[in-house]
């Protein structure tokens, strides 16, 4: 039985944010954001937290290394919040460059690509 469409090397992932956010982040606020437990940064801006599409090696890494769950877990999480009506799934994107792309041009955006996509449009607030 196959488990993970992961390669056994894991990439480094970096949490980006827009170039003129200056908020500090931990593994913990990051994961509050992404599974929709806070909704702001610390400095009261709205956050907007956007995933990678489904199956991307990236994501897998990001819920693995910083949510502590399979996407599997990750996917049955949303989708009993969004069938109580108590949240909404993050935004997806499919490439790292559209992520990039969408964080660059939104100020509350947070979001996730391989370290080796980031570019100097972005923030870099952690790396795991």
């Amino acid at each position: 039985m196959l488990l993970s469409m992961s390669p056994a090397v894991s990439a480094e992932v970096a949490v980006i944010v827009h170039p003129s956010n200056n908020v500090a982040l931990d593994k913990a606020e990051i994961e509050r954001i992404f599974l929709g437990k806070s909704k702001a940064f610390s400095s009261g801006e709205t956050a907007i937290p956007t995933n990678l599409a489904a199956g991307a090696a990236t994501r897998s890494e990001f819920e693995d290394k910083v949510l502590g769950r399979t996407s599997a877990q990750v996917n049955a999480y949303w989708a009993k919040l969004v069938f109580t009506g108590k949240g909404t799934k993050p935004k997806e994107l499919d490439s790292d460059g559209q992520v990039t792309e969408f964080v660059a041009g939104n100020v509350g955006a947070i979001a996730y690509v391989a370290a080796s996509s980031v570019t100097g449009n972005v923030k870099v607030v952690a790396t795991f």
